[in-house]
């Protein structure tokens, strides 16, 4: 059963995060007025990846008998890890569009398309975004395959903040594409099946994690470093920037939304896991109650 129910939430969230982000495109999210301001996005995001990381993540994994403090170094090595991942395609994709290309777009890290899109690099650049948004993919597809091994509640939880985070990073890979393709339905398919590695990773995250199930709190914990990582040092230095009182307000307003997002979803999952675990608890009552 959770092998189903990871493949459909890795699912939603790769492909699906493709698809609001062809809609909001559509409706004009790129615009200043009249449209979806992507600072909401970026804000909606963040809220969802801090509050996953914080409040269900970190708190699932503390609850195993390993020592905090060991669990705490795993997150600092996840948080320095994801900063030098980060370092290597920068000065990768920089040295690689050295001669020629512009360096606006030279943030192409799997996490970062959601900025500095009207200097996207033209020709085999497209190629680039789709290779890094795959291995991004795979990657949220293992991290959603070990909350859903440790509790369905938390598999969902992670899958809604993945959708959340990824949604405006697929609006930028779409510009990207669009921008050196002429045709917008290839771009669409194009970042649909890079969104389908999502589920890829999940099955193989399922396979790893169920075999190494003692090493759970440790994925669990770099799950959180991956999220903490994104929303902080990609996602929150986007929205640094001086802005009018209500621009600014609105900001916070969407980082809270995508908390309460992530909260509601919690407590909606947990209610049917808790109904779950009180309906096996019963029946192993009764059993136990035969037997004597």
């Amino acid at each position: 059963m959770n092998l189903f129910a990871i493949i459909a939430a890795t699912l939603v969230a790769g492909i699906g995060s493709v698809w609001i982000a062809a809609l909001l495109l559509r409706v004009g999210v790129r615009s200043g007025s009249g449209g979806v301001n992507p600072q909401h996005l970026l804000s909606l995001a963040a809220g969802a990846l801090l509050a996953t990381a914080f409040m269900h993540l970190l708190p699932e994994a503390f609850e195993s008998r390993i020592e905090p403090g060991v669990l705490f170094g795993v997150l600092l090595f996840g948080l320095v890890f994801f900063f030098l991942l980060d370092k290597a395609e920068l000065w990768h994709h920089g040295h690689e569009h050295h001669q020629g290309h512009d360096h606006g777009h030279a943030h192409a890290h799997a996490h970062a398309h959601a900025h500095g899109h009207d200097h996207a690099p033209r020709g085999g650049g497209g190629w680039a975004v789709l290779t890094g948004d795959s291995v991004h993919c795979f990657g949220d597809g293992i991290l959603i395959a070990s909350a859903f091994i440790a509790d369905l509640r938390l598999g969902m939880v992670a899958a809604i903040a993945v959708l959340a985070h990824e949604v405006p990073h697929h609006i930028g890979d779409l510009v990207v594409l669009r921008q050196s393709s002429a045709n917008p339905r290839a771009a669409l398919v194009k970042v649909s099946l890079a969104g389908t590695m999502t589920a890829l990773g999940g099955v193989v995250g399922w396979w790893l994690v169920d075999r190494l199930h003692g090493w759970l709190p440790y994925f669990l914990v770099l799950a959180a470093s991956s999220f903490v990582y994104v929303a902080l040092a990609d996602l929150i230095p986007q929205l640094q920037k001086r802005l009018p009182a209500r621009q600014t307000a609105l900001q916070i307003v969407w980082l809270v939304a995508g908390i309460v997002l992530v909260t509601l979803v919690s407590r909606l999952a947990h209610g049917d896991h808790d109904h779950a675990h009180e309906g096996a608890g019963h029946d192993a009552a009764h059993e136990a109650a035969h037997t004597h």
